[in-house]
């Protein structure tokens, strides 16, 4: 409607809002296409998604692990805290507080890297 009957800035607002839809779409699609990401830890193999509907996860040997940590203060305004940070070399993995259920599920994922993890 806004395309149809309005002039230049409602056009392009109404192209706007299409973006949006569109990508909003996009989005949608990918988590029917792909199923929520999840952690497994083993002492053969550590299984890291990459995002919560994004693709196959990563699959790394416990020895790729370099460090495990929590970011708590220096967290951006966007991002609840405390998030969950992964060393891989020097690629780090960030997983923020609204991927887990509660703070304990982020602090058993840091336990069980850590048991696995060689010193």
């Amino acid at each position: 409607m806004l395309i149809w009957k309005l002039g230049t800035v409602g056009v392009a607002v109404g192209y706007m809002l299409v973006a949006i839809g569109l990508y909003r779409l996009y989005q949608l699609v990918q988590t029917f296409r792909n199923p929520a990401g999840a952690f497994e830890v083993s002492s053969a193999e550590v299984v890291l998604p990459r995002a919560p509907h994004q693709g196959p996860p990563l699959k790394v040997a416990p020895t790729a692990i370099t460090a495990v940590y929590f970011l708590r203060r220096s967290v951006p305004w966007n991002r609840s805290s405390p998030v969950l940070v992964i060393e891989l070399g020097e690629r780090a993995l960030t997983y923020p507080r609204d991927w887990f259920a509660s703070e304990s599920d982020q602090r058993h994922l840091v336990h069980a890297l850590l048991a696995v993890k060689p010193a």
